[in-house]
C-alpha cells in the first residue's frame, strides 16, 4: 500500500468515526412509516429543482405543485424497493440531511433547502467525477431516483419526446 492511500484511508476513517458519532446524536431516518420523512423531503426537492432543470414549469407556483406530486411518486417508486434497499436509502437520506454528512458526500456547505440549483448541480457534478465509488454510487442514486419518479408520470414524457406505450 502506498503511502497517499494510507493517509487517504486513515483521514477517510477518522472522518467517518467522527460523522458516526455525531450523527449517532442527531440520526433521524430519511424513511419513516412508509413515507418519506419531513427532513428528507427538502433534499428531494433541492435535488429534483437541479436535475430536472429546464423540465421542471417555470411558474413557480406550478413548479411547487409540480414538486408535490413529484415527492408523491417517489415515495411510491421507494417503497416498491426491496425492505434492505429502503433501509440502505433511509440511512443514505438521514446523512445528507446531516451537515456533517451532506458536505462530506456531496460537498455541498450549505442546507438542501438553501442551496442554489447551481450549487446543488456543482455537487452533484463533482460527486460524479469523484475517485469515490461511494460518492458516486450516491450520485446515480440521487440522480436516477430523481428521474424515475419525475418521468414516471406519462405527462413528463412530452419532454422526451416520448409518445408513449404503442397499442396493441
Amino acid at each position: 500500500m502506498q503511502r497517499r492511500t494510507l493517509l487517504k484511508l486513515g483521514v477517510g476513517a477518522g472522518v467517518a468515526v467522527a460523522l458516526a458519532g455525531w450523527g449517532a446524536a442527531v440520526w433521524r431516518p430519511g424513511w419513516v412509516d412508509g413515507r418519506l420523512s419531513a427532513d428528507a423531503k427538502p433534499m428531494w426537492a433541492a435535488l429534483a429543482r437541479a436535475v430536472l432543470e429546464g423540465v421542471l414549469p417555470s411558474d413557480p407556483g406550478v413548479q411547487k405543485l409540480a414538486l408535490e406530486h413529484h415527492l408523491a411518486r417517489l415515495e411510491t417508486a421507494i417503497a416498491g424497493l426491496a425492505p434492505a434497499t429502503r433501509g440502505e436509502l433511509s440511512e443514505l437520506m438521514a446523512l445528507l440531511g446531516t451537515a456533517p454528512g451532506r458536505l462530506a458526500l456531496t460537498g455541498l456547505s450549505v442546507p438542501w433547502a438553501q442551496a442554489t440549483v447551481p450549487e446543488i448541480q456543482a455537487a452533484l457534478q463533482a460527486m460524479r467525477v469523484s475517485d469515490s465509488d461511494t460518492r458516486q454510487q450516491v450520485y446515480h442514486a440521487l440522480r436516477d431516483l430523481t428521474n424515475a419518479a419525475w418521468f414516471a408520470d406519462a405527462g413528463t414524457w412530452v419532454a422526451l419526446g416520448y409518445p408513449g406505450p404503442v397499442a396493441i
